[in-house]
């Protein structure tokens, strides 16, 4: 049984850190692990995704303050958030799919997801 588990989440004061952890277990491949974000009220957006080939990418909102990382021994992918802002606030789902573009995939392209961290920033 797959599992995607995140922890990390909390609240900060704008222009803290947060760095968001995402352990996948039951399974062994998955060419893209994404991070994406839902405010209430609004669509689930991607906010960064990695493959197994080491590219990242970001949506433009987060470019320059988070960073995309993983750890494929302890199949473990990291979200690394800097100068958070009030707009980062959001609930973050790590997602995992058989998934190849150049970009943050949307939704629909991922099998795998978590259940949600949430993440609040004060101003």
């Amino acid at each position: 049984q797959v599992q995607l588990v995140e922890s990390g989440g909390g609240s900060v004061q704008a222009g803290g850190s947060l760095r968001l952890s995402c352990a996948a277990s039951g399974y062994t491949y998955s060419s893209c692990m994404a991070w994406f974000r839902q405010a209430p009220g609004k669509e689930r957006e991607g906010v960064a995704a990695i493959y197994t080939s080491g590219a990242t990418y970001y949506a433009d909102s987060v470019k320059g303050r988070f960073t995309i990382s993983q750890d494929n021994a302890k199949k473990t992918v990291y979200l690394q958030m800097n100068s958070l802002k009030p707009e980062d606030t959001a609930m973050y789902y790590c997602a995992a799919g058989e998934v190849w573009l150049a970009g943050v995939p949307p939704p629909d392209q991922f099998e795998y997801w978590g259940q949600g961290i949430q993440v609040t920033v004060s101003s």
